[in-house]
């Protein structure tokens, strides 16, 4: 009967200190373990909304470069000035008089994240140089396999960083994209008539910036895009 009895505690005791183990974690735990999701951020434009999913996993120092100009409310009220139908939708430098605003030091090139320009991705607008990239960024209307990474020998072999996608309001990028464009300031072609204004960008789920007052213009002269309406070998200008 003693035998019986230890052998049954011996058991019992076990089995308890494995459920006291197995103590499902509280939901302020599991809140500190459960991966982040993907920052999301919405641009209300004069021709509708366009809401961006990020990749900081893949792209951590663009996504974070986009993020602090959309938390200064740098992006409110500039335009998406160049738009070529059946290749891309650039902007987030230029004011409605066509200023270039005054921009932090540039990103260094991530294009070499394994992420290619697919359509709806949306990627860091640069100049010759890899890694000059500031402000700008341009959506992909359709796959832009020729602007991905292919090596390190020079500027056109870099290729363009995506940095996300378009999760909603790709039918406004489309729109924007067959709206009438011209000659316009600094640029030879491929802006939009009329102007599309981006009036706001904030991180959803995050209070929304300030308007900012104007920037003063950059000291250095515009960018001058390389491409004219339709050619399909243009290249998004610098940032």
């Amino acid at each position: 009967m003693f035998k019986t009895v230890l052998a049954a505690l011996l058991l019992i005791v076990p089995l308890s200190l494995q459920a006291q183990t197995a103590k499902p974690a509280s939901p302020a735990e599991a809140a500190t373990t459960a991966p982040a999701p993907p920052p999301q951020v919405l641009l209300k434009t004069s021709q509708g909304d366009i809401t961006l999913e990020l990749y900081p996993d893949k792209a951590p120092k663009s996504v974070a470069n986009f993020l602090q100009y959309v938390r200064d409310g740098f992006y409110n009220g500039t335009l998406l000035h160049r738009a070529i139908p059946g290749y891309l939708v650039q902007g987030g430098l230029y004011t409605r008089d066509l200023q270039p605003k005054r921009t932090r030091p540039a990103v260094a090139s991530e294009a070499d994240n394994g992420l290619s320009n697919l359509r709806g991705t949306v990627a860091v607008a640069r100049g010759a140089d890899p890694n000059s990239g500031t402000a700008q960024f341009f959506f992909n209307l359709v796959d832009n396999r020729r602007l991905d990474f292919v090596g390190s020998q020079s500027g056109l072999t870099w290729g363009y960083a995506v940095f996300g996608k378009v999760i909603k309001g790709m039918d406004v990028i489309d729109k924007i994209a067959a709206l009438p464009s011209r000659a316009l300031g600094p640029f030879a072609g491929d802006v939009p008539n009329p102007l599309v204004v981006i009036e706001n960008a904030h991180v959803i789920g995050e209070e929304p910036p300030a308007s900012a007052s104007s920037a003063a213009p950059a000291e250095a002269a515009p960018a001058r895009t390389t491409a004219s309406k339709g050619k399909k070998s243009a290249k998004p200008a610098k940032g």
